[in-house]
């Protein structure tokens, strides 16, 4: 196991040099996006109006987050920013990864091989976060730099936020086709097997 800070944008070489196992802290910008914003963005590229998606997600990091937040003076606070359950984006993370070359994906319960194959190919991993960590994460986030999608609801907008040292964040996929979720679901099918035939 080796510690990484990172800095975004993250650089394809960065996202290389990590394994499963691998305490990964990211400073500078992250953005929240659950199914909806995926949903949005994808449509959009498909559409070819790239260019009224706001922000660039190259090389930055993908938040599967629901933040809890508040106005103070004119101004978004996150109150506590804990992840949200990563599987559900199965369906949308392959080719959200492939459009917009996002470097790390950042969430709780892993992720399928789709998005596995594709962190492969494009050079992107995923960052395991613990859950029930919300006032943790929230202590990194140093300010919301922008909100965008709020038609969508605070917990299915793009929030676009700074962060110093966001984590400590477990690579759980790497982009070496590893993946800890399924080699754990694969043994756990392999015993349960032989169980079944000893019985």
């Amino acid at each position: 196991m080796t510690e990484y800070y990172l800095e975004t944008p993250i650089s394809e070489n960065d996202v290389r040099k990590l394994r499963v196992g691998d305490v990964v802290y990211i400073s500078g910008i992250i953005f929240t996006a659950r199914d909806s914003a995926h949903k949005r963005a994808l449509d959009l590229a498909k559409a070819g109006k790239i260019n009224e998606i706001p922000i660039n997600f190259e090389g930055l990091a993908v938040y599967h987050c629901g933040p809890v937040v508040k106005k103070l003076d004119g101004e978004w606070k996150v109150v506590a920013a804990g992840p949200t359950t990563s599987r559900r984006m199965e369906g949308v993370e392959p080719d959200f990864i492939k459009t917009f070359k996002v470097r790390a994906v950042i969430g709780k319960g892993g992720m399928g091989p789709n998005t596995t194959r594709a962190m492969q190919e494009f050079g992107a991993f995923y960052g395991a976060y613990t859950g029930g960590t919300a006032a943790l994460a929230a202590a990194a986030i140093k300010r919301v730099k922008e909100v965008h999608w709020l038609d969508l609801g605070v917990p299915e907008a793009l929030w676009v936020l700074e962060v110093d040292k966001f984590g400590p964040l477990v690579v759980a996929i790497d982009s070496h086709g590893n993946n800890i979720y399924e080699d754990v679901m694969s043994r756990a099918k392999s015993k349960l097997d032989k169980i079944l035939a000893s019985l």
